[in-house]
């Protein structure tokens, strides 16, 4: 079989699609990438023709892909094709199977669905009764029941990276390059899909981790291929389990020495300083918690994350004392609160010595319980088209006052400036009064991605870019819609 896999725009590697490759690769099938962004999709789907064509899925680019794949299948002039859907918007909404153009949508993990389905295409016929699909055959729906799991992620051939670096220059010479350690989270964050995930996923283990052996063999083979000196962990939640840290922070400074960066819980290190300390003997560089809001209320009640003010300061002093770099994310716009509790979650970010504060526009995923609340207490109006696939231009919300909107959507562009320098918050708070306007939206834009690019590379990237490297960082990252 020939699959293609098609990607509006990549910011970094995308795994997911990646790992479906190397599954489909050693099972003996051809696989091909068309990145929107940088080729005609519809040129390489012709060049290619491929047999099956496959989407990753985000609530929000969920039109962009069916439009797509209608175009594509009109461009292959009738050929055979199977469209298949995968990723989150296809696994929370899996009625997305109406939709003209979709012949198979993949609820869930996709490795083993994915080969099951192409050796039986490629051995001439559907079988309806494969796990994880559903297919839409002779106008009918079958929906099949999800396997479980993949525990064992030592057991997957490592992701196929040379998919992605065969076409995209700046991924491939980047000195900075992403992995995953482990897959899933125990926490049941309201904005998060993983409480859905795992009502799907019935009593499966909230957190599988990878062995530490198989890390660093994917880590030493991708370094002995491309340029590699700074390793991003893109985990959920990088320090769960106390055995498998200690192991990592035995083994990998013996085995690779790079820098890291990872996602850790503020909570957890400071009922468990020594996590800490293991992040620092392990080498880690940079890594990021979630602060997401200052208002108790707001944290504990709404997000159910279960911390305090005065753990997230500590986590944040503490991390910064035994010598890791510590960056935030935080979430503006939530239902209820107001233009004040944002402006107090950036004064906590200060107050916990944030190197880089991340703000994101809250938008509410339907499928998510604080998607469902916003709709249900009606403070989102409109459908899954109206909301964006990335977080960081616009709220869909309902406010008290549009002037108060206005304001939140501009904080996030003002959010790590007002971090960085808090003296600046009467500064902050005149500029954000002003209107929404293209000349003054777009300087905000541009202030935004200089500050967040200056801050990338002085405190979270250890490598650090000549020149050169510098203008092919800020080209790559202006094209983006971050």
């Amino acid at each position: 079989m020939r699959i293609l896999f098609v990607e509006e725009q990549i910011a970094y590697e995308p795994q997911g699609v990646m790992q479906l490759s190397s599954v489909l690769k050693e099972a003996g099938h051809e696989v091909e990438l068309a990145v929107a962004a940088q080729e005609d999709p519809i040129q390489v789907a012709r060049d290619f023709e491929p047999d099956m064509v496959g989407y990753s899925v985000m609530t929000g680019s969920q039109r962009y892909y069916f439009d797509l794949n209608l175009r594509i299948r009109e461009a292959l002039n009738g050929k055979q094709l199977f469209s298949v859907f995968g990723g989150p918007h296809p696994t929370f909404f899996p009625e997305m199977i109406e939709e003209p153009g979709v012949d198979g949508l993949c609820v869930g993990e996709g490795e083993g669905p994915i080969v099951d389905l192409a050796n039986a295409l490629g051995n001439g016929g559907l079988k309806p009764d494969i796990p994880n699909w559903w297919f839409k055959l002779d106008g009918e729906i079958v929906k099949n029941p999800v396997r479980p799991l993949v525990r064992d992620l030592g057991s997957l051939p490592h992701p196929d990276r040379e998919l992605v670096y065969n076409k995209h220059e700046y991924l491939r010479n980047a000195r900075i390059k992403h992995f995953m350690g482990s897959r899933g989270c125990p926490y049941q964050c309201t904005y998060c899909f993983n409480h859905a995930y795992y009502q799907i996923y019935k009593k499966e283990r909230r957190g599988n981790q990878r062995p530490v052996e198989s890390i660093i063999d994917e880590v030493n083979w991708v370094r002995s291929q491309w340029p590699l000196e700074h390793v991003f962990f893109i985990d959920d939640l990088f320090i769960i389990y106390d055995d498998w840290l200690e192991e990592f922070a035995e083994q990998w400074p013996r085995q690779v020495g790079l820098p890291f960066f990872c996602n850790v819980r503020a909570d957890l290190l400071v009922r468990w300083p020594h996590k800490a300390e293991l992040l620092a003997r392990a080498g880690a560089y940079t890594v990021s918690m979630g602060i997401e809001a200052a208002n108790d209320r707001i944290r504990t009640e709404l997000l159910k994350r279960h911390m305090t003010r005065e753990q997230i300061v500590q986590a944040g002093r503490l991390l910064r004392d035994v010598g890791i770099n510590v960056t935030a994310t935080n979430i503006l716009g939530l239902p209820g609160s107001r233009l004040e509790d944002d402006i107090d979650t950036m004064r906590l970010n200060a107050e916990a010595k944030i190197s880089y504060g991340q703000a994101f526009i809250f938008q509410p995923y339907p499928g998510t319980e604080l998607g469902q609340y916003a709709q249900d207490n009606d403070f989102a109006v409109g459908s899954f088209d109206d909301i964006s696939s990335i977080s960081w231009d616009r709220s869909v919300l309902v406010f008290q006052e549009e002037s108060e909107k206005r304001q939140v959507e501009h904080l996030q562009r003002w959010f790590a400036v007002g971090v960085e320098y808090p003296w600046l918050e009467p500064v902050i708070r005149r500029l954000i009064k002003l209107p929404h306007h293209p000349l003054i939206d777009k300087s905000y834009w541009f202030i935004h991605k200089l500050f967040k690019g200056y801050l990338l590379n002085r405190r979270v990237y250890a490598t650090k870019f000549d020149p050169w490297q510098l203008f092919a960082t800020a080209k790559h990252f202006f094209r983006m819609n971050a």
